[in-house]
C-alpha cells in the first residue's frame, strides 16, 4: 500500500483503531509475559525452599527414605 501522508498511514484505510489497538495489545502482552514468568519462578522456588525447610533438609540433600 502507498500512503500520501502519515495521517493516512495511521488511519490504515479506516481500520487504524483496530490495527493499532491490536499492535498495542500484542506489545503489552509480549512485554508482560517475561515479567510474569520471572515472578512465577521466584514464587515456585520460594515455595519449594519452604517445603524443604519444613521437611528438615536443605536443597542439596537427597530425600530421606521412609521405612
Amino acid at each position: 500500500m502507498v500512503w500520501n501522508s502519515f495521517s493516512e498511514f495511521l488511519a490504515m484505510g479506516g481500520y487504524g483503531l483496530y490495527v493499532w489497538g491490536s499492535v498495542a495489545a500484542t506489545a503489552l502482552v509480549m512485554a508482560l509475559e517475561p515479567v510474569l514468568l520471572a515472578r512465577r519462578q521466584r514464587t515456585l522456588i520460594a515455595q519449594i525452599r519452604r517445603q524443604l525447610a519444613a521437611d528438615g533438609r536443605s536443597a542439596g540433600q537427597a530425600p530421606r527414605s521412609r521405612a
